[in-house]
């Protein structure tokens, strides 16, 4: 070829002596040519970890857009960056040989650590995040952004434990830190150790000579980890790992991960077909992962990389979590911590005329202190169905039940039988019921049978609305938290405490979490 072949690279250390490779390798082959560099955005916004930016291809982009420009006629990869779907009119012309395709750890004075509950992990890889966490479940990871040696640089100057490379960057730069480890355990991202090169589909040419590049047996191996990809819609976005081989019997075993984000759900696959056989290798082990629950672990995924629009102050289940319309990004933590109290068994095996229990925490404080046969309650009166059913199932009848505790208290002074109740309550409870009996001559005896504890939580100021439950999760959100949202309420009684607070106060049509849930779906489907 005559003319000189353009090889567009980013301007990183590590991207140039990629691409220097791919030059010495043309050159030996006769051809002229020359560098060009060109920053990418992944290079440029350092700020945040890569899931969050939300671009495909951010190492690639640049690149891409030099090529259909004309500047350049290939362009030199890292191919873990390469989006899986390739913009229209640029092709796969080669892929080099694989160099280590092993993650490792970089780490200061000693291993010690890794037998600790604490300790500091970095990697800007979410992949690598997810899998650290799912082994080292106690460990904090934090974010590690910018080139090779930015990154082993930070690792010196902060006080982490250590930090996740790829050994083949490493490699390639000739940078060594003093102490490492191989994570053999670690899934690598697809394709990560290859190198590739892409042209323009219509310069026959430039494709032609890029051919002679191409190592096959990585090409194989490559092609379908990034089909394993595809499958899942993973990229920068998921936790994938993917790692494709050809062993001594000429068998291609291909082994597949997928994770949430962290790290407490783990699903694999690993699958092996003959060589020339193995085609669907790569769609086989993806659709074996979606089959075993792959499909909700990705909504999953889905779900932690939008913006969180409203937070539930009480730990939803995966089920619950599944209820929200898929364009709600949604949190969700323990605002109200209880913690059952040792009651006295001589105390609860007396006989109690009157018994008045307002939640479900409290029935389970008296069956945890004696067994359900021991009792002599006369008359239970309860608030809420769910708390109705518990006592129901696990200790008797209940004379009567009411929706919330003035309700409650309200229809104890008409239809009491005697002047005095026991009334099985948390530390922290509303006065309604307490007060109104009393102003009405009817004596409260008092038994704290649980401790309810306010959990220091703070929501950021860019979430829309707060899930509440009851009155105590409204008062635990308030200790550390702005009043400028949308308050979803499970019931009146919790709307009611709410309304002092807040302006805007919306009221489930059931008293259940599921009903809470469809109250913010129908809230966001109005704006949408």
């Amino acid at each position: 070829m005559s003319k000189v072949i353009r090889i567009g690279t980013r301007d990183s250390e590590l991207a140039l002596w990629q691409a220097n490779a791919v030059k010495d390798m043309l050159e030996e082959l006769g051809h002229q040519t020359e560098l060009v560099p060109v920053k990418s955005a992944g290079d440029l916004v350092l700020d945040k970890p890569l899931y969050e930016l939300g671009i495909t291809g951010i190492f690639t982009k640049s690149l891409d857009v030099a090529m259909l420009n004309g500047d350049i006629d290939i362009a030199v990869h890292s191919m873990k960056d390469v989006p899986t779907a390739l913009p229209k009119g640029i092709v796969q012309a080669a892929v080099l040989e694989r160099a280590n395709f092993m993650d490792i750890l970089a780490y200061k004075d000693n291993q010690e650590f890794l037998a600790h509950p604490e300790a500091t992990i970095a990697t800007g890889s979410l992949r690598r995040k997810a899998q650290w966490l799912n082994r080292y479940p106690t460990h904090t990871v934090v974010d590690l952004r910018g080139n090779v040696n930015s990154r082993m640089q930070k690792l010196n100057d902060n006080d982490w434990n250590g930090a996740i490379f790829a050994a083949a960057g490493l490699d390639r730069i000739g940078l060594e830190h003093e102490h490492t480890i191989g994570l053999t355990w670690m899934v690598p991202a697809p394709a990560q150790g290859a190198i590739m090169v892409v042209a323009m589909e219509a310069d026959e040419e430039i494709r032609e000579i890029c051919a002679k590049l191409n190592h096959e047996r990585t090409e194989i191996c490559v092609t379908q980890e990034r089909k394993f990809l595809r499958l899942l819609e993973g990229g920068c976005t998921a936790p994938i790992g993917a790692l494709c081989y050809i062993n001594n019997d000429n068998k291609v075993v291909l082994k597949g991960v997928l994770l949430t984000v962290d790290g407490s759900k783990k699903l694999e696959a690993e699958i092996t077909a003959n060589l020339g056989e193995h085609q669907n290798l790569g769609v086989d082990c993806a659709n074996s992962i979606l089959a075993r629950g792959g499909k909700r672990l990705m909504s999953e995924v889905q779900n932690a990389s939008l913006p969180t629009h409203v937070y539930a102050t009480k730990k939803l289940t995966e089920a619950q979590k599944r209820l929200f319309n898929n364009v709600i990004g949604v949190k969700s933590d323990d605002f109200i911590r209880v913690s059952m109290n040792r009651l006295s068994p001589a105390k609860l095996k007396s006989e109690f005329q009157n018994v008045v229990l307002t939640s479900q925490n409290a029935v389970e404080a008296i069956l945890s202190s004696v067994s359900p046969d021991e009792l002599k309650f006369k008359n239970i009166y309860c608030v809420g169905r769910k708390t109705k059913r518990l006592i129901e199932n696990k200790i008797g009848p209940v004379a009567q039940v009411k929706s919330n505790s003035k309700k409650l208290a309200e229809y104890l002074v008409e239809f009491i039988d005697g002047t005095e109740v026991t009334y099985f309550c948390s530390n922290i409870r509303l006065d309604d019921l307490p007060t109104i009996l009393m102003e009405n001559k009817i004596r409260v005896n008092e038994i704290e049978a649980y401790e309810t504890k306010h959990a220091k939580i703070e929501v950021d100021d860019s979430v829309e609305g707060v899930l509440f439950y009851s009155p105590s999760t409204v008062d635990s959100y308030l200790q550390n938290n702005s009043t400028n949202k949308i308050a979803y309420c499970i019931g009146e009684t919790t709307a009611e405490h709410a309304r002092k607070h807040f302006e805007d106060v919306r009221v489930a049509k059931m008293p259940s979490v599921e009903s809470v849930i469809e109250l913010v779906n129908e809230n966001y489907k109005k704006k949408n």
